[in-house]
């Protein structure tokens, strides 16, 4: 509706952000999407939002696509040919970003502070730790757009919604409503 052409999601669960290079699509097309200019947009997208969240310096870490950061092209080219180019850009722009690093090892780093914000290469892999974080807790923040963006990060569950039982859990609801707040009071400093 806002004919923004870069954004992105991020998923946000306690001190875990992830923002995603592919989402919804296959992991076929994800691996095919996989390109220098894709992975410079969305680490470029990740600084833009953290600086909107009053991050003096974000510290980005990028995850690689293929088991061990492809172990130096033993599992696969991307690291080296799309993936690691993009980030060197990133660094030449003043971008404080690393990796390619294990996608296996990166979310728990951030998750306990070493990084402000992974990028994910595809939906699964940032998804799976996000929820294993803050299954109830997590927020979908889309970045990049001119208006603030927040939702919860499991769905609308509105099978639970609409079933009149006490087992849907507003926590998700409440911490995106905390998040749209705190952006909008960050955008409103002079």
């Amino acid at each position: 509706m806002t004919n923004t052409k870069n954004y992105a999601m991020m998923l946000i669960a306690g001190l875990l952000r992830v923002i995603h290079v592919t989402t919804h699509v296959s992991l076929r097309k994800a691996c095919d999407l996989i390109k220098k200019d894709r992975v410079l947009k969305t680490i470029k997208l990740a600084h833009n939002a953290l600086l909107d969240l009053g991050f003096e310096n974000p510290r980005i870490v990028v995850a690689g696509l293929n088991p061990h950061a492809g172990e130096g092209g033993l599992f696969g080219r991307e690291e080296i040919e799309e993936i690691l180019p993009a980030i060197n850009s990133a660094k030449k722009m003043g971008i404080n970003v690393d990796g390619p690093y294990p996608p296996d090892t990166i979310f728990l780093r951030t998750s306990k502070g070493e990084f402000d914000v992974a990028v994910a290469m595809y939906h699964d892999q940032g998804h799976i730790a996000a929820k294993m974080v803050g299954f109830s807790t997590g927020v979908n923040y889309t970045v990049g757009l001119p208006i603030i963006r927040t939702s919860v990060d499991h769905g609308t569950a509105y099978d639970i919604a609409r079933s009149r039982s006490d087992s849907a859990d507003p926590r998700s609801l409440i911490e995106a409503k905390k998040l749209a707040t705190k952006l909008a009071n960050q955008s409103a400093k002079p």
